[in-house]
């Protein structure tokens, strides 16, 4: 195999099995960084000892992924931008509002937790590892990054109620350039730890915070007002709006690095956060686009950096990095959080669930191989014992944390509550048919008088946009895993869809077919639509309010193997339109136009039914009672 080749198979093996790694993950409902470090294992060290057992190396590469091959000195550099990339995606996701619940416990995780897990974990390295003073510092100074790109998929999957989640979400992302700003003023001021030159220390610590924070923030902040300038001005075509943002965030980056090293993820970072805080300039195009670019760095990082392990590396390390990490897991962060949070309003289930969400992932792995780099044969433990605590932490929070959260009750395993849009009588009589049958609802109008009677009615209610990114970030969803867009325009459920489609997948996201004339308007209208169309197509909002205001009204049957679906359809014929089907404890299924109706004995169908119908029904029950008296 020729080298062009090797690399045409090896990049393609990349791409290929991360975003193959994803699609796994999310089909088995597991965490994709764990299949994502299993795979780039298997790929990268395991598969070189295969091909040397078959004797394939003289036809064959000596792994089927080799970064250092295939990329050489470039690696690092391109991983640095990655990151930056990665971290002002997760700055985007980070209100300022939340600060008003969380800016305590928050605070005290990125200052007093922080201290307490360079300390230990330093200590840890130096007695346990047996490292000298300053690599044991360097170590424990990377420790303190979590890193969104492992803790965003686990709080997205899990989605925890109350403050854990935006409490862990912020910290995920502001301790990375924390982490890595604490690692770099080590580095900087080994020498004058391993002479004990205190004075010397301190004014290296002094100088390096200052100007790193200084340089960060400028950067940051500068690169944010231009790139709204730019946006908000119309400079550039829309179809360029996203690749200006990627041209910004690297600049930024590159500019800030230049000027002092390693402030460039500060920058990047504070210019995501300050970008989802302004209110001049909308970029919703720009973050669906963000998030689409991250799970593509994700899934090719973690495998590259995953594949360039040398299993040996680690083996040797011998039991003492396992209680090194075994110490981290049960000792460090309880600790840490613990003492962080005396005080404050979480309570102990957020608490406990904070103490197991420390994760590390791709920033940590990224620093800890550039500054292992840099030191050589001094700090040859670094990387293999970085990758070791990634391993297994995520393995461990990856595969414990949601089990966790579903025993304290922060998060339910498969969550069936809806949000719906809007909150006019159609959507209350869907509401209040799917809460009597157990299902959490909650309904979200513009309208004030819709969002009182439905609250009047017992439902829960928020008087809000939809497409607000406030309500998406301020309401509860726990227990919520569907949402329904039952709005008259066409357009907002549409734009709902996409909006709401990130959070519950498009999967579960559903609309309201469009209005129609002819089986070729439907056609047409359907081309736009962004979530699975709900009970027919034929089924659109005025033939549903039409229906409700002629008298018609939301009726349960019960499914028994005498009345079956064959009945039901002969009885009522088009005069049902069957709206869902309930099959106990609060489990449901949405009637859909894509997914033919199949109803089996012990289930429950709730469907819409024509006064008329009723009407009958309700003689012959009259008069069927009257028999049964005069007998």
């Amino acid at each position: 195999m020729s080298e062009s080749e090797h690399l045409l198979l090896s990049l393609s093996l990349v791409l290929v099995l991360g975003i193959g790694a994803q699609w796994v993950a999310w089909k088995l409902r597991i965490p994709s960084i764990v299949l994502l470090l299993t795979i780039g294992i298997l790929a990268g060290p395991i598969s070189e000892l295969v091909l040397g057992w078959l004797q394939l190396n003289g036809h064959w590469p000596k792994r089927l992924i080799d970064p250092d091959a295939m990329f050489g000195d470039l690696l690092f550099p391109g991983v640095a931008i990655a990151v930056a990339l990665v971290l002002f995606e997760g700055g985007l996701g980070l209100r300022v509002a939340d600060l008003k619940r969380i800016g305590v416990p928050l605070r005290n995780l990125l200052t007093t937790g922080a201290a307490i897990t360079w300390l230990l974990s330093s200590l840890g390295a130096y007695f346990l590892l047996e490292m000298n003073w300053s690599v044991a510092l360097l170590l424990g100074a990377i420790l303190v990054v979590t890193g969104p790109t492992v803790v965003q998929p686990l709080l997205r999957q899990i989605r925890p109620s109350g403050d854990a989640g935006p409490v862990a979400k912020w910290e995920g992302i502001v301790i990375d350039p924390v982490g890595a700003v604490a690692a770099l003023l080590v580095y900087e001021i080994a020498p004058a730890i391993d002479a004990g030159a205190l004075s010397a220390m301190v004014q290296g610590i002094v100088y390096m915070l200052g100007t790193t924070c200084l340089v960060g923030g400028v950067c940051g902040a500068l690169g944010s007002w231009i790139l709204v300038q730019v946006l908000k001005r119309n400079l550039v075509p829309d179809f360029l709006d996203s690749p200006i943002v990627v041209l910004m965030v690297v600049a930024a980056f590159a500019t800030a690095n230049l000027i002092v090293h390693e402030s460039g993820l500060v920058a990047v970072t504070i210019m995501g956060i300050v970008l989802a805080n302004q209110k001049t300039q909308v970029l919703h195009a720009v973050i669906e686009f963000k998030e689409r670019l991250t799970v593509l760095l994700v899934s090719s990082l973690f495998i590259l950096l995953a594949a360039r392990l040398e299993l040996s590396n680690i083996t040797g390390l011998g039991w003492r990095a396992w209680v090194f990490v075994a110490l981290l897991i049960v000792v460090v962060r309880p600790v840490a959080v613990a003492l962080s949070t005396i005080g404050t309003k979480l309570n102990w289930r957020e608490r406990t669930f904070l103490a197991w969400m420390a994760p590390r992932g791709i920033v940590a792995a990224s620093v800890a191989s550039i500054f292992g780099l840099a030191l050589g044969e001094e700090a040859a433990q670094l990387a293999p014992v970085m990758f070791l605590v990634i391993i297994c932490t995520v393995t461990v929070y990856g595969l414990t944390s949601g089990p966790l959260a579903r025993a304290l009750g922060l998060a339910v395993a498969s969550p069936q509550g809806v949000l719906i849009a809007g909150a006019h009588p159609l959507a209350r009589e869907i509401a209040l048919a799917l809460q009597s049958s157990g299902v959490q609802v909650l309904l979200v109008d513009t309208n004030f008088n819709n969002v009182q009677t439905a609250r009047m009615a017992g439902l829960s209610a928020q008087f809000a946009s939809i497409l607000s990114e406030r309500l998406m970030n301020e309401i509860d969803l726990w227990g919520i895993g569907r949402f329904f867009a039952l709005t008259p325009n066409v357009e907002v459920n549409s734009l709902a869809c996409a909006h709401f489609g990130t959070l519950f997948g498009r999967a579960e996201v559903y609309q309201l077919s469009p209005p129609t004339t002819g089986r070729a308007r439907i056609e047409t209208g359907q081309e736009h639509l962004r979530g699975r169309v709900l009970f027919t197509q034929m089924t659109t909002y005025e033939t549903l309010r039409d229906r409700l205001l002629a008298g018609g009204a939301v009726k349960k049957t019960k499914i028994t193997a005498e009345f079956d679906q064959a009945a039901f359809e002969k009885q009522y014929g088009a005069s049902a339109i069957p709206l869902f089907v309930l099959r106990g404890e609060g489990q449901w299924t949405v009637v859909t136009a894509d997914k033919k109706l199949q109803l089996k004995a012990g289930q429950t169908l709730v469907s819409l039914v024509e006064a008329k119908v009723i009407a009958t029904q309700t003689a012959e029950a009259t008069e069927a009672k009257i028999a049964e008296k005069s007998e």
